[in-house]
């Protein structure tokens, strides 16, 4: 999660809480230039154009490398059923007989 400048000028800021049954919730608080933390946020800011660009490049590859896995997985021999040898220096049947 990135800090991201909206176009008011107000940043959105990543923030964690613990909840009562010990899961992490990650949420955006905004905060103005009255807070204590906003030059130092500020600098790091992305605008949410810049955001959005981010997000569709990480759509774009995360696409190219499960078609990548995907025609990998379908190059694999098909697994054996349980019991089964599945190539050269595979064990007979279950470990441990």
């Amino acid at each position: 999660m990135y800090v991201i400048r909206l176009a008011n000028g107000r940043l959105l800021v990543p923030h964690g809480e613990l909840t009562e049954s010990d899961e992490i919730v990650q949420a955006y608080v905004e905060i103005g230039p009255d807070d204590p933390e906003y030059e130092r946020l500020a600098a790091e800011a992305l605008t949410e154009e810049e955001s959005a660009g981010m997000r569709e490049r990480w759509r774009r590859d995360d696409e190219a490398l499960r078609l990548q896995f995907e025609e990998w997985k379908a190059a694999l021999p098909e697994a054996a059923p349980p019991g089964e040898s599945t190539g050269p220096g595979t064990p007979p049947g279950p470990v441990g007989d």
